[in-house]
């Protein structure tokens, strides 16, 4: 580090307690990592500690991936792990990565790479470097530009990655046109860190992502999904998320999000909807269990993304948002399509958002058991996380009505555990079963046997469950309606 760059006597201190927090973990792995780094030396070839693994271990967080660089090539770095390693595997070999995992370690060990797009190219072109300084040169950011050599332990800072790390800041080895030119998912990564780690990024680095967003488009949907939802699983999903918003870059692949900032909340207690959103998401996180739930993450995002398309201004001046959670639902199921998510994950935000506005209406008094079945019904196995996404979305900041609403779905939940008790809620279904029904009305399988199922869940949904003998007359009654017996 050089003098004109040297950190504050209050840094210093800092810093030596991070690097001492670093000699820690990296004693943790060390016989593995320094077993591994002696095999390559013996082999006539370098191997460094790099990337994530050396910040999360400066951070004192290191975990049981590890990644590290090196000059040899996939077939020479194959050679070395072979007989070593417990199992290895060659998924990443076109970018030059062997996997292998040792004592409970997943290892990827990276050939040195000076990898950069065309400019035009949704994939990088995988060219292998000569030495370590330019492999770091290359790394997105200066706080994963750092290495740790083994077996030796010696310590490589070319950017002034610890200097960005003590002091939180996002920042990049090269210009930030040149790193984001090369490859410009970057941009989407910075803020991910920023969501990730609660660091804020270099006001350089900010305005490059503002005048460069538009370069995202030359990345594939899948790159920017995996990106996006480890942003969204983030620390502080907020910060990243009004990163996107502010740079421009939420426009070019979730455009919705954006839109929700020229909304009013209707009923003025935020000023817009997409203030609104915000903190929806971060009540969600506040609700979750145990790690990230990404399904409540999401609809939490994307509850309220009807509303453009349904604002309207009464007489009386006031703004409504009639059946947004029907457009919403189209919209988060098209958007999510977009993003390539996996149709199973899609179909439970889809779900969710649908339903987030269904609770209102239940402390007046309206709601029947039938009411409550439904719900239920309706929500399936998403019953926890409608729980708290509707409690999510209480932003009032009126006391009086946030204790009301909180209240009311205290006794909604109190009221489906005491029906569920009776009525083995969870599980609603007819009271005959699909061979009962053929048995009765003598029918073979087909459209019929589904019609009278259905029309025995709706009885069983509003009036509860029936007796066998009163089920069959229900269902006689039905056949009969139906002119299928006399």
């Amino acid at each position: 580090m050089s003098e004109a760059s040297a950190p504050h006597a209050a840094d210093r201190r800092e810093l030596t307690a991070a690097q001492r927090n670093a000699v820690a973990e990296l004693l943790r792995v060390s016989p593995v990592a320094d077993e591994l780094g002696r095999r390559f030396v013996r082999a006539g070839h370098e191997l460094h500690l790099v990337g994530g693994s050396v910040r999360d271990a400066l951070l004192g967080r290191l975990g049981d991936d590890l990644d590290f660089c090196t000059d040899a090539h996939p077939d020479e770095t194959l050679r070395i792990l072979k007989g070593w390693a417990e199992s290895i595997w060659e998924t990443g070999r076109e970018f030059g990565t062997i996997g292998a995992q040792r004592d409970g370690l997943r290892l990827e060990v990276t050939t040195f790479r000076a990898e950069s797009y065309d400019q035009v190219s949704r994939n990088p072109v995988v060219v292998y470097g000569t030495s370590l300084d330019e492999d770091l040169k290359r790394r997105d950011f200066t706080i994963n530009a750092m290495a740790v050599s083994l077996p030796e332990h010696r310590f490589t800072d070319p950017h002034g990655g610890l200097d960005d790390l003590s002091a939180k800041v996002i920042r990049t080895p090269s210009t930030p046109g040149e790193s984001f030119g090369d490859d410009p998912l970057r941009m989407l990564r910075a803020a991910r860190f920023a969501a990730q780690l609660r660091f804020a990024v270099h006001p350089d680095v900010h305005r490059a992502m503002t005048e460069m967003a538009a370069d995202l488009d030359r990345i594939t949907a899948e790159r920017i999904r995996d990106e996006f939802t480890k942003l969204l699983c983030g620390a502080d999903p907020i910060t990243g998320l009004r990163l996107l918003v502010d740079t421009g870059l939420a426009e070019r692949f979730l455009p919705e999000l954006t839109g929700l900032k020229l909304e009013i909340d209707e009923h003025a207690q935020h000023k817009d909807v997409y203030e609104h959103t915000l903190t929806v998401v971060s009540n969600a996180v506040s609700h979750e269990d145990d790690g990230c739930d990404f399904v409540l993450r999401m609809a939490a995002l994307l509850h309220d993304v009807g509303k453009p398309a349904t604002k309207a201004v009464g007489s009386d001046g006031r703004v409504s948002f009639h059946h947004h959670e029907v457009v919403g639902a189209r919209l988060t199921k098209a958007r999510m399509k977009a993003m390539r998510y996996p149709k199973e994950i899609t179909a439970k935000v889809t779900a969710l958002v649908a339903l987030h506005l269904r609770f209102y209406g239940y402390g007046r008094g309206e709601w029947t058991d039938s009411a409550v079945r439904r719900y239920v019904a309706d929500a399936g196995d998403l019953l926890p996380r409608l729980h708290k996404l509707t409690r999510s979305d209480c932003t009032t900041r009126n006391r009086r009505k946030a204790a009301q609403l909180a209240a009311d779905y205290d006794a909604l939940e109190d009221r489906i555990a005491r029906i569920a008790a009776e009525e083995d809620l969870a599980r609603v279904r007819p009271d005959l079963d699909g061979n009962a029904i053929m048995e009765l009305l003598g029918v073979p399988p087909g459209p019929v046997v589904g019609r009278a199922w259905k029309h025995l869940k709706e009885l069983r949904l509003e009036h509860g469950p029936l007796d066998r003998d009163a089920a069959e007359v229900e269902l006689l009654r039905w056949a009969r309606a139906e002119g299928l017996v006399d």
